[in-house]
């Protein structure tokens, strides 16, 4: 199997199951039309590089579902950093044109 073997133990998968139930089978970013497919279980504060076991890293509240597209926004880059300074963001429109993203300067209030 490559990468981590953490990543195939019965460990994550148990947790990676609670953190998808927990956040409904759904992208966790507010405004994210997403369906249910290509889901990510992406951990807030990265995993010590290189452990190959559970650490203080590997708990339900430093989990969040993401889309293939949101995790791949902020995944880390061999420096750790997280791309995009691990800010997540909604692109594209509604239907009316209005912007999806609930932080974009059309969207707030003023």
């Amino acid at each position: 199997m490559p990468g981590n073997p953490f990543y195939h133990s019965p460990f994550w998968y148990a947790l990676r199951a609670k953190a998808l139930k927990r956040d409904g089978y759904r992208c966790v970013v507010k405004g994210c039309p997403t369906p249910t497919h290509d889901l990510h279980v992406d951990h807030i504060d990265t995993r010590p590089r290189g452990a190959t076991g559970p650490t203080d890293k590997d708990v339900l509240s430093n989990l969040r579902t993401l889309c293939g597209h949101h995790d791949r926004s902020v995944k880390e880059g061999a420096s750790g950093r997280r791309s995009n300074g691990g800010r997540l963001i909604v692109k594209g429109c509604d239907a009316s044109g209005r912007p999806l993203d609930p932080n974009h300067p059309w969207r707030r209030a003023g």
